[in-house]
């Protein structure tokens, strides 16, 4: 069957249909072609043709000519437009005309490196003359890498082998490096962030050892459509770049679906669960034999939806190994396998996470489902891209779930159709990310006084604060390093921690295995949350059982098992202020930005049944707590407004809950004997008092401190009951208290990442009562990566916005008392919440209600 005939039978579902927002059908579109570039070597030519490619799309005889002349370029064009010939000509005409002359590409994996050889090879192989083509990476055997670094040609390697393996050695690189013609950094989109802010930085490294032994590499650099990618290029490379983005490949028929799932709970904004519509929609494209590849946004999800999805399948005679799933985490030949069975045509369906939305070449995929809006715009079109890599009809399907922004592109979706990609932002003078590589810089080249890194300019300063840990030696005009230490083995581009939780398997003993097995690996910044003692770990459907994680070795110990259920974590959040860089108060509310210490940790999990999504017990995971350093927006209310918002009842301040508050919680955890109705932990083994928390929502009663007595019926025993810290805040709906001021918390956070056009782990929200540092209730936005990145600063530059853009949002929101796509559902922040934030907005403005 075709992809055709599976949406035409999508179509005339009446069920389905109900549900579809919106369907986008974009026709097919002609190639256009341009003549080669003068300068380009007839023997290049000749070998494309070899190839049965006679000529070139507009963009790519554009790139390669402004390459071949000396420029630096991004080119920007869809997904399988050829990108790849705008770098491989220019970079394979360098090394046939020069045999001295190298290239270095740039791949953000090593399986996209790898891939990328192979297609190279094809085109080196029908060249009259042999240019060499060799991968650098972590798997490169040692026996062989000195003979890569002496061979002319170009080399295949990563940014972290580039800043652990190369730069830091760059003496056995002296030929390579005096002789280096071009760097390409292919996928640059992904260079965001925390990752493209170590990027640059590795950059300036590479530039400073180029100029040390005489060469001036061009740099090509290709990208995923994003809104500012001269501007992205040019902040990594620090260089003028001449910017490609008229497209002039061909393109077949794609539609494009926006589905909503139906509302279960209108009151409360309830939707069934768009994990299981996913499931339901990519079993349709199977069915009819349509190769599918769904994306989910995390781990835990591609393991739930794998598993739904090959029960499934089953009907149709699909066995485990035709659909298969695909994340960080798995092993290389693990994810080298599933490659090559999805170009193969043996793997029919893979249920991924963002790690194939890279240009790794798996084959002829017809049907994309997202299953929830991955975060940014960007990110959902290059997901839909992977479907229809050629030129037939092609289908992607997005199904959005009850989260804030998906609910938003639900309401509005020409924000996906027709708005701009986001903007990747980076900060490559991060001090915290600077300070590391310039330790780095220094153990590779001395610097002298007055000497640059890069566009951040003289570095004198932090050098001679750096020498204090005496790794450094001022010596006259000269930094030199002194340690023994190799400073680039302690620094991960891709995250703030350096290291990762390798997961071992212990065999089975009931089945009379023997052995152990590593089965992958995981971050320390998401450990936590995946691989605490009593987990239930995924992977790729195998379900095993957290026995015991080794924090301080690294090492989580795993047993196969076979359960009904899985684990998901909770995490709770503090920020503490650091300092202010700037304030204003506008009217009745003061705004600031500055520095926040940010402590975050893993406190609890629930034991969820899979299908019916139960919940069947809780633990407590024992996990240390992570901290950083970043910057923040916040604003707080005057002592004013305050007091104005407290006698309306419109927010209640932290135990205001009358003057019997303190004799009935005692009694509340006497009766309980001190331990928590919930998990049963008792008060000695938590190492802090437990909780007292209200059944009904002590809100709900109406009390008004001075007006009535009504604190009396709220704080009935039987209203009470005694919960440990993580149970109470799993009951309290994850950070936030019931009040107008979490939902404007809400309500922010959802706003902040439109209006910013970030991805939504970029921001952190932490809303308090009563804060500690401004003596009033407060909302914290926070840059969620050490040092900040610059988010929160432009937040303080739009705080007036923001505010009406909340209270315009709020005022046309069709729910009754709040919903994910406001203020959050009522179950989380409180009945009524949303009329009490759209007054608590209008106070905060000075504004009348409507």
């Amino acid at each position: 069957m075709s992809t055709q005939h599976t949406l035409d039978r999508l179509r005339s579902d009446a069920g389905f249909i109900k549900n579809v927002v919106a369907w986008q059908r974009t026709p097919a579109r002609p190639a256009r072609y341009a003549p080669h570039p003068a300068a380009l070597d007839p023997a290049l030519i000749d070998a494309l043709r070899t190839l049965g490619t006679e000529t070139l799309y507009t963009h790519q005889a554009a790139a390669v000519e402004a390459a071949l002349g000396g420029e630096n370029v991004v080119v920007v064009t869809g997904t399988a437009s050829g990108k790849t010939l705008c770098y491989n000509l220019p970079a394979l005409q360098a090394c046939r005309r020069d045999p001295t002359a190298r290239a270095l590409y740039l791949f953000p994996t090593k399986a996209l490196a790898q891939d990328q050889a192979a297609a190279l090879d094809a085109l080196v192989n029908a060249l009259d003359r042999e240019v060499g083509v060799h991968t650098f990476d972590g798997d490169t055997p040692s026996r062989c890498r000195a003979a890569v670094r002496r061979a002319a040609g170009i080399i295949l390697s990563n940014p972290d082998m580039l800043h652990q393996g190369i730069l830091p050695q760059h003496l056995k690189w002296e030929t390579f490096f005096s002789n280096l013609r071009y760097v390409v950094i292919d996928e640059m989109h992904i260079y965001r962030g925390v990752f493209g802010s170590h990027m640059a930085n590795v950059l300036r490294r590479l530039r400073r050892i180029c100029a040390f032994y005489g060469s001036d590499p061009r740099f090509i650099c290709t990208s995923a459509t994003i809104a500012n990618p001269q501007e992205l290029a040019e902040k990594l490379i620090e260089a003028p770049v001449t910017l490609i983005d008229d497209d002039g490949s061909p393109q077949g028929e794609r539609h494009f679906i926006l589905y909503n799932p139906p509302v279960i709970d209108p009151a409360l904004g309830l939707r069934a669960s768009h994990t299981r519509a996913a499931e339901r929609i990519a079993a349709e494209f199977l069915s009819d034999d349509v190769q599918t590849v769904v994306f989910a946004r995390a781990r835990l999800s591609v393991e739930v939806l794998l598993g739904y999805l090959r029960d499934a399948v089953a009907r149709y005679g699909l066995g485990d190994k035709a659909v298969r799933g695909y994340r960080g985490g798995y092993l290389p030949n693990e994810r080298r396998e599933i490659e090559i069975g999805l170009r193969d045509g043996d793997v029919r369906g893979v249920v991924a996470t963002n790690a194939l939305e890279l240009g790794i070449d798996i084959g002829a995929l017809s049907a994309a489902v997202l299953a929830g809006y991955p975060g940014t715009i960007a990110s959902a079109r290059q997901q839909a891209g992977r479907a229809g890599r050629r030129a037939e009809v092609s289908a992607a399907a997005l199904v959005c779930s009850s989260q804030p922004l998906d609910q938003y592109i639900a309401a509005h979706p020409r924000y996906l159709f027709e708005r701009s990609p986001e903007h990747a932002l980076i900060n490559p003078d991060n001090l915290v990310i600077l300070a590391g590589h310039l330790l780095c810089a220094v153990y590779e080249l001395s610097f002298r006084r007055g000497e640059r890194f890069g566009a951040f300019g003289d570095v004198t300063g932090m050098l001679e604060v750096l020498a204090e840990d005496r790794a450094i030696h001022a010596s006259g005009d000269q930094f030199r390093w002194v340690s023994e230490q190799y400073p680039a083995g302690d620094i991960s581009l891709r995250s703030s921690s350096g290291n990762t939780i390798v997961i071992q398997a212990l065999a089975d003993s009931s089945s009379g295995g023997r052995g152990e097995q590593i089965i992958g690996e995981i971050d320390r910044e998401t450990a936590p949350l995946l691989v605490y003692e009593g987990a239930v770990y995924l992977h790729e459907g195998q379900q095993y059982l957290i026995e015991a994680l080794d924090w301080e070795n690294g090492l989580a110990t795993a047993r196969p098992a076979d359960v009904d259920y899985y684990t998901r974590a909770s995490s709770s959040t503090g920020v503490t202020i650091l300092n202010e860089f700037d304030s204003a108060v506008i009217g009745d509310v003061v705004k600031v930005h500055g520095g926040v210490r940010v402590t975050w940790q893993a406190s609890s999990y629930r034991v969820i049944r899979r299908y019916t999504g139960e919940t069947l017990g809780q633990g407590v995971i024992d996990i240390p707590a992570q901290t950083f350093e970043t910057t923040a927006y916040w604003l707080y209310l005057t002592p004013d407004l305050t007091e104005q918002l407290v006698e309306a009842g419109l927010i209640l301040l932290p135990n205001d809950y009358g003057p019997d508050w303190p004799a009935q919680r005692d009694t509340a955890r006497r009766r309980d004997e001190y331990r928590c109705r919930r998990c049963g932990i008792g008060e000695d083994e938590a190492g802090r008092e437990h909780d007292v928390h209200h059944i009904q929502p002590f809100r709900d009663f109406g009390y008004v401190r001075g007006r009535n007595e009504n604190y009396r019926q709220a704080n009935r025993l039987d209203n009470l009951m005694t919960l440990c810290r993580s149970c109470h805040r799993a009951v309290e709906g994850a950070l936030y208290t019931r009040s107008a001021l979490s939902g404007l918390g809400a309500l922010l956070q959802n706003l902040c990442t439109v209006h910013l056009m970030c991805a939504p782990y970029d921001l952190g929200v932490v809303v308090e009562q009563r804060s500690a540092t401004t003596l009033a209730p407060t909302i914290i936005i926070y840059d969620n990566v050490a040092g900040g990145l610059g988010f929160s600063e432009r937040l303080y530059e739009w705080h007036d916005d923001l505010l009406r853009d909340a209270l315009a949002t709020v005022r046309a929101c069709g729910c009754t008392e709040g919903c994910p796509a406001c203020v959050g559902p009522p179950g989380e922040v409180g009945a009524a919440t949303k009329q009490l934030t759209e007054a608590l907005l209008v106070a905060m403005l000075g504004e009348e209600r409507s």
